[in-house]
């Protein structure tokens, strides 16, 4: 009995040996996940509400999770519903709110004249790995640091969809779009939109993964590379009456070529001849010179009461 006891207690305590090395050891999240948590958290960049609300610690499988999972069914205080809630972080939630601010809202309101109303998504968290693909390394989603956006509804009931008018050239919606992913490559540090590879055909990838820094800030990954040439918004009123209907101004240059109304008499060199031309409807008269009296019986007497000689 003490031969069978023996092996099972050396094992027993090789176990616990190579526990305390190491090799059994679960592998932990990187630091950087739980501090940048904490620091968005502490410096107040969102508040709590029914439409976000903080969940129990995530922890695994895993790596997997997340210290303060959130619970997000609308971004800017409730204002920018999402059509289907979504768990991520903290960072997450404060860099889409900036998105909405600084890039998607001004580019709706001088596309279309309105202003987003709803972001359509496809989910957040989801421990897996990069593209569900088996033996990748896990995925942003895997700790709540990336949402996957499908489309935007407008305040007036339109619908934009990524995968149906991302590639619909020459038009406000595919420019609207470009301009969503060019400006998200600024506040993200990860951005991939259709074209950048087969498995964002249809939806924006948007996620805060530490690349590493370089000279200038963060390093960011971007694609496809942002179009530069995009349909210029349209022309917007600018709330003034309309202009009322006058006549085109006559041009002097092309008049002095004109046809003449009428035909006008020759001009004596000598003095009027006081010909005109007949009023229009009516027979033409002749005007005749006045009749003078004789130059004797012309009185010349000053008119003025004034002495003659003054103006001399």
């Amino acid at each position: 009995m003490a031969r069978c006891v023996r092996p099972v207690v050396t094992l027993g305590v090789l176990l616990l040996t190579l526990s305390g090395c190491g090799l059994f050891q679960r592998e932990e999240r990187a630091a950087w996940r739980g501090q940048a948590e904490k620091v968005c958290l502490a410096e107040g960049r969102i508040r709590a509400s029914a439409t976000l609300r903080e969940l129990s610690p995530i922890d695994g499988p895993g790596t997997c999770g997340m210290e303060h999972p959130l619970r997000v069914s609308a971004l800017k205080d409730g204002a920018i519903p999402l059509d289907k809630a979504v768990v991520i972080d903290c960072p997450m939630v404060a860099a889409l709110n900036d998105w909405l601010d600084s890039v998607v809202q001004p580019a709706a309101m001088a596309r279309f004249g309105v202003a987003v109303s709803q972001l359509d998504v496809f989910g957040a968290y989801s421990c897996r790995s990069i593209d569900n693909m088996a033996g990748r390394r896990l995925s942003e989603h895997a700790f709540g640091n990336a949402v996957d956006v499908s489309g935007f509804e407008l305040a007036d009931g339109r619908k934009i969809s990524i995968v149906r008018d991302w590639k619909r050239a020459d038009t406000q919606e595919a420019a609207f779009l470009r301009e969503a992913q060019a400006g998200a490559c600024g506040v993200f540090t990860t951005v991939l939109a259709p074209g950048a590879d087969p498995f964002h055909y249809n939806h924006f990838h948007l996620d805060l993964a530490m690349h590493g820094r370089t000279n200038t800030g963060l390093r960011r990954y971007c694609g496809p590379r942002p179009a530069q040439d995009l349909l210029p918004p349209p022309a917007r009123p600018d709330g003034l009456p309309p202009a009322p209907d006058v006549e085109e101004p006559m041009d002097v240059s092309r008049a002095r070529h004109a046809a003449p109304a009428f035909a006008a008499s020759p001009v004596d060199l000598h003095g009027p001849n006081f010909a005109f031309p007949a009023a229009v409807g009516q027979e033409e008269t002749r005007l005749v010179a006045p009749v003078l009296p004789p130059a004797g019986d012309i009185d010349r007497a000053p008119t003025s009461s004034s002495d003659a000689s003054d103006d001399e």
